[in-house]
């Protein structure tokens, strides 16, 4: 993350014939993901994402700072996932990285690149869900390296397994009915550059992007939830959808029950979260959020942010509902409404 510069939803439902079927619907028509998806679901393990995040957040990345070799050396091990795992990128070809040049960035900084894959939507291919997640940090000082396992190695590593689970599905026939981005941003750490340049000069017309679901920050568990690690605060989901904010809720409920808190939700916030991650830029476009966030603790922005503090259970519940919420969005018959 970025250094600053309930309701309750009581629905019944009706399952479909088919066992296998990809969705499941309420009584009211409305779409919501089925039994299919929890299959997909169990290959997003605690023990995957640890594998990928002790490589992500290892000092051989020299904590990422944007444009600097580290940084690049990340770029090219997401790159190489996606292409292990036969992902397309939206860019064609063997090219994964949306490159940004200095002029775009900062002075001061050296050019960069947002890294990008893609699954085509089966039935409405025009229609985009972008999953983001910032997979720079802060760097070195001196000798000392910031690994930043937490911000955002956790949303980076997410983002990886929500795709191959994904991919897995579209393999077995199972794809989803829209198209589904996923978005790996630079330059997050230096002011959200990454995601501004993104919708400034978009892969796909904003216009035709439902919904980002934007995770940083989510493999810890913060002072307030000692007692309760099994959570996870969600800003922002319901700012411009009621529809997006129900949703979640109900995906929740039925798959993961975690406790969603909302405090860093409210407008009056001191901490002004909503602003400080790459989702915002989505956002003052007018495209509908969630924010996935396990708070701040003592290692935020320190070296001390380290892959064994990573509570790897809760990363892997904490995976799966932003998995299931864009599996609900990307198979439900009607795109979601913005209604404020």
């Amino acid at each position: 993350m970025k250094k600053l510069l309930f309701i309750c939803l009581s629905l019944s439902f009706v399952f479909c014939s088919n066992s296998d079927s990809i969705t499941e619907y309420y009584d009211d028509g409305a779409i919501i993901t089925g039994e299919i998806a929890i299959q997909y679901s169990k290959t997003i393990t605690p023990e995957d994402l640890k594998t990928h995040l002790y490589i992500i957040a290892s000092d051989e990345f020299e904590g990422r700072d944007t444009g600097e070799p580290g940084q690049k050396l990340a770029a090219e091990y997401l790159k190489d996932f996606y292409k292990s795992q036969n992902i397309a990128s939206p860019l064609g070809g063997d090219d994964y990285f949306q490159d940004i040049s200095t002029e775009h960035l900062r002075p001061n900084l050296k050019p960069s690149e947002n890294v990008v894959a893609f699954i085509e939507g089966s039935e409405k291919p025009d229609e985009i869900i972008v999953i983001s997640a910032h997979f720079d940090h802060v760097g070195q000082t001196g000798e000392e390296i910031f690994n930043g396992a937490d911000d955002d190695g956790s949303g980076t590593v997410a983002i990886m397994k929500i795709a191959e689970a994904f991919q897995n599905a579209a393999k077995n026939g199972n794809g989803p009915k829209r198209s589904i981005l996923f978005l790996h941003v630079t330059g997050e750490e230096k002011g959200l550059l990454g995601s501004a340049y993104y919708v400034k000069y978009p892969i796909f017309p904003l216009k035709n992007t439902v919904a980002n679901l934007n995770i940083d920050m989510i493999g810890r568990v913060d002072e307030a939830h000692t007692n309760n690690p099994d959570f996870v605060y969600l800003i922002g989901s319901d700012k411009l959808s009621t529809e997006l904010h129900e949703i979640s809720e109900a995906i929740n409920t039925k798959f993961t029950n975690l406790t969603l808190d909302y405090t860093y939700n409210d407008d009056n916030d001191p901490n002004r979260f909503y602003y400080r991650s790459d989702h915002y830029n989505f956002a003052k476009n007018n495209i509908p959020i969630i924010f996935y966030f396990n708070g701040t603790h003592e290692d935020y922005h320190r070296p001390s942010d380290t892959p064994d503090k990573i509570n790897y259970e809760v990363l892997a519940k904490r995976t799966q509902l932003v998995f299931f919420t864009a599996w609900e969005l990307a198979n439900r018959n009607e795109r979601i409404v913005v209604d404020k």
